[in-house]
């Protein structure tokens, strides 16, 4: 989340001008120790000038100093109490540092405040959404829609604020209307597709195919994905997956990913938190609130959350980058004496292994503790916090923490057939989706070496297959008694924003188990990566 993105900064005095504009500049391009330098000497030459300390504070966020943009932002919205950037940024501030009562509190001032603009609707939207609290995104985004009838941007964050409250219909008509322009938006027609189960007599087949044509590149990726999904109802499985080829080859085209990166990241994981660093770290947190649901995305980790989140002693904050967050703030604090942040992947591991175990899951706790969200246990449904078991073992030595797996070629298409809006950069080549897997497993290999009975796999099948079995082997792992209403994990009425929004809506079904078979030669390079690995792929 980039507070204030799409909104103008506050204007420098003509004699500032060109710096800020460098400093931009310097920002855009990613250069954010040089930016930070640049924007420290800019503060102290014009300590009074809002906009300097607005700099500052988008640097330190790059580097992923959070404090020290707090302190910056806080100077911008002190010199210009009035302006909007200064009180986005302000806000987004609190999020970063793990203030989340406090950002709460910000943003239901700056919602209640008279005099607010469509801009103002429009950033509330994204803080909210930012937090998973649909329900007021939704509300933002009508008042934006009210406003600006005719933006496409607040009509789409509408749309999409339904989907996860279970507004289908009315999210549809406005899917409907974003796709139905001379330039499409190829993210309404995915997420449109994604809504339900199209039929013979009930798709939008012809119109996609229309609009590939003529489309402008950025709706190229979204239409070849909802194709992709629609042919897939329909039963046309080649055409299917043509479309989700051409889609993920587009998408992987606009990425500068590397996979190789990740897979450095996780062997440095795997040697930096081993049995003897975990021997002896110092105690954490004893706090046995939290529930981690990790794995993959598409493993089935959504379908966990809403089982364990329909017992009436468990709450959940959904997907949510909290602990990723917690973990920088204290890889930093650890080494606030040297001056540098924990700007590079492999740098956090190395500073997060130095850093204050019972700080870190204090930090935690509390931010997840301020998003409102009543239950003893609190779920945390970010699937990639797989890479942090070391670290909560020892700040949060009491946390359950349950890992879902699912069958490695089920798994893979899953994800090859999603088109994630936000990460998982690894999804759209079946070379780095096979390569990201080995190095998963090979991480959660060691994890269950060092952390002997410390995590609870689930198989997504198993489930499937006994729903009632491994339910009752879920709750028991998490200490939680039997309750009737997790088998109606369907009927929850709580608002989600993951891939899988409408399939969490429905019982369970079996349709998806073997589905990949019907592709087995198109993955077949998916196939030959894991099966080099050392994975059954049959």
């Amino acid at each position: 989340m980039q507070a204030g993105a799409g909104l103008s900064l506050p204007a420098p005095t003509d004699g500032l001008a060109s710096a800020v504009g460098d400093i931009d500049s310097l920002l855009r391009r990613r250069l954010s120790a040089d930016a930070a330098l640049r924007a420290e000497d800019l503060t102290r030459s014009h300590p009074d000038v809002a906009v300097a300390w607005l700099l500052l504070a988008r640097a330190r966020q790059q580097l992923g100093d959070f404090f020290g943009m707090q302190l910056a932002a806080a100077s911008a919205a002190q010199l210009a109490p009035e302006d909007a950037v200064a009180r986005f940024i302000a806000v987004e501030s609190l999020l970063h540092v793990g203030d989340i009562t406090a950002g709460r509190a910000a943003i239901a001032a700056l919602e209640a405040a008279p005099g607010a603009d469509f801009a103002r609707w429009r950033q509330l939207t994204e803080f909210h959404v930012h937090l998973g609290q649909h329900r007021d995104a939704e509300r933002c985004a009508r008042q934006a829609v009210t406003l600006q009838p005719a933006d496409a941007g607040a009509r789409f964050a509408l749309a999409s604020a339904l989907l996860a409250t279970g507004g289908m219909d009315e999210a549809e008509a406005l899917f409907d209307g974003l796709v139905a322009t001379a330039a499409p938006d190829g993210d309404a027609a995915y997420n449109r597709a994604t809504l339900r189960t199209q039929t013979a007599s009930r798709h939008h087949v012809q119109q996609l195919q229309g609009h590939l044509a003529t489309a402008p590149p950025t709706a190229v990726v979204g239409l070849h994905y909802a194709l992709g999904k629609e042919l897939e109802d329909l039963g046309d499985d080649a055409g299917s997956f043509c479309h989700l080829q051409a889609g993920a080859a587009a998408r992987r085209a606009r990425l500068a990913y590397r996979v190789e990166v990740d897979e450095a990241v996780m062997t440095q994981i795997a040697q930096t938190f081993t049995a003897d660093w975990l021997a002896s770290a110092p105690s954490g947190l004893a706090e046995r609130g939290p529930l981690f649901i990790v794995g993959l995305p598409r493993s089935g980790t959504t379908l966990i959350e809403r089982i364990l989140g329909r017992h009436s002693a468990v709450g959940s904050v959904g997907e949510v980058g909290e602990l990723a967050l917690a973990v920088t703030r204290a890889a930093n604090t650890a080494t606030l004496a040297t001056g540098r942040a924990a700007s590079t992947k492999l740098g956090l591991v190395q500073r997060a292994a130095q850093a204050d175990m019972a700080a870190l899951g204090r930090s935690y706790w509390q931010a997840v503790r301020g998003y409102g969200v009543p239950g003893e246990y609190l779920v945390d449904k970010c699937p990639l916090n797989f890479l942090y078991l070391g670290l909560i073992a020892a700040a949060l030595p009491s946390a359950r923490v349950i890992h879902v797996r699912r069958h490695p070629m089920a798994s893979g298409y899953a994800m090859y057939k999603t088109l994630f809006r936000m990460g998982y950069p690894f999804s759209y080549d079946q070379q780095d989706l096979g390569r990201y897997q080995l190095a998963y497993l090979g991480l959660m290999s060691h994890w269950r070496n060092i952390l002997p009975g410390r995590f609870l796999d689930v198989d997504y099948e198993a489930l499937i297959e006994d729903q009632a079995a491994e339910t009752r082997r879920l709750l028991d792992y998490c200490g939680l008694p039997w309750e009737d209403a997790c088998l109606s994990f369907h009927e929850d009425t709580r608002p989600t924003a993951t891939a899988s929004a409408a399939q969490v809506r429905q019982p369970l079904y079996r349709t998806s188990l073997e589905r990949w078979r019907t592709h087995a030669t198109h993955l077949a390079p998916l196939a030959r990566v894991l099966a080099a690995g050392g994975m059954d792929v049959t």
